[in-house]
């Protein structure tokens, strides 16, 4: 059977340090491109994590540090691996939880652009899970009546995942899927968006679940205190919420849509602030008529000293006496003689 593709499909899986998408390192890549005229291109690589690979990841995929001492770390591929991924879409088993959104981390360590936005992502496991709940290896055998060769290789267990697809397809063309509101479809079909939709149906912000989409499309935390609560709310009633998170031990992808919530919700507030109507100055009373003003003159500061002769009233400046001559002695005779 032959997919019905648009563009290019990329089936990957990836080997790592750990499951935890935010401090463990990728040890193996290995990629498988369907392209849209049945053609296919393979490329795996082995991948230096930069720290020690535990004994209980290794016994499970059998990668251990001597097998990876020597190889170049995901830095140093990252360009190679982007461009052999570009303009594709991505599938994989238990890839949206896992897969993808470690890739974006390792990309975004790495600073290599890598655009998550514009892309189907189709999860095998969430079809096989929906329809029949079993592992990959359970997948194989109940979808390709196949048991896994070398099961936990990172080649191996991409083609069992797009083998198992291919059969899915297959298998469920015509058969009906009762969704949680009792609405009946025929999901499983030959068509990648379509896939993408039925995959992708707890409708994740950021891949690590940490951020949700509600029913009316807007994202609301999905863990913590503030489950299930709308993100820009709580950047009004709690702005600390928003920092604890970008200061905390979540994945970089998280952080970066976490990021762009927040400039939408400021671009918003901002926006919102401006738009408000500046306050108006209260009116003045008019003045209450008192009568025609006195005419203003200023004070004269009066300079005290210990002579207070400037603050005397005014009086005639005496002369000093003439001396007795001639003339006032027979003027005073005169006067004299009358007297008698």
């Amino acid at each position: 059977m032959k997919l019905n593709l648009k563009r290019p499909l990329a089936f990957f899986d990836l080997e790592a340090t750990g499951t935890n998408v935010g401090t463990d390192r990728i040890v193996e890549i290995s990629v498988i491109k369907l392209n849209p005229d049945g053609t296919e291109d393979v490329k795996t690589w082995r991948v230096h994590p930069g720290m020690p690979i535990p004994l209980e990841s290794s016994l499970i995929h059998g990668i251990y540090d001597e097998h990876i001492a020597g190889q170049p770390k995901f830095k140093e591929l990252a360009q190679e691996i982007a461009d052999f991924m570009k303009d594709t879409d991505l599938a994989g088993y238990n890839s949206n939880k896992f897969d993808i959104p470690m890739l974006a981390e390792e990309f975004l360590r790495a600073g290599v652009q890598f655009d998550l936005e514009n892309r189907h992502f189709v999860d095998v496991q969430n079809i096989f899970h929906q329809m029949e709940q079993r592992t990959l290896k359970a997948a194989y055998l109940f979808y390709c009546n196949k048991a896994i060769i070398n099961a936990h290789s990172a080649e191996a267990d991409t083609r069992a995942t797009m083998e198992v697809l291919l059969a899915q397809i297959e298998k469920y063309a015509d058969t009906e899927w009762e969704d949680k509101k009792g609405n009946k479809t025929k999901p499983v079909i030959n068509d990648i968006e379509a896939l993408h939709q039925f995959t992708n149906l707890n409708r994740p912000v950021d891949f690590a679940g940490r951020l949700a989409y509600n029913e009316n499309g807007e994202e609301v935390f999905n863990f913590g205190k503030h489950k299930g609560k709308r993100v820009e709310d709580i950047f009004t009633a709690e702005p600390s919420y928003y920092s604890w998170m970008m200061q905390g031990d979540f994945p970089l992808y998280t952080k970066r849509k976490l990021e762009e919530i927040f400039n939408r919700w400021n671009t918003k507030r901002q926006a919102e602030r401006q738009a408000k109507p500046a306050p108006q100055p209260k009116p003045v009373e008019p003045a209450v008529s008192r009568g025609p003003a006195k005419p203003y003159s200023p004070k004269i500061n009066q300079v005290h000293t210990n002579d207070n002769r400037d603050n005397q009233p005014y009086k005639k400046k005496e002369e000093p006496a003439k001396p007795v001559d001639e003339d006032m002695l027979k003027l005073l005779a005169d006067k004299f003689k009358k007297g008698l």
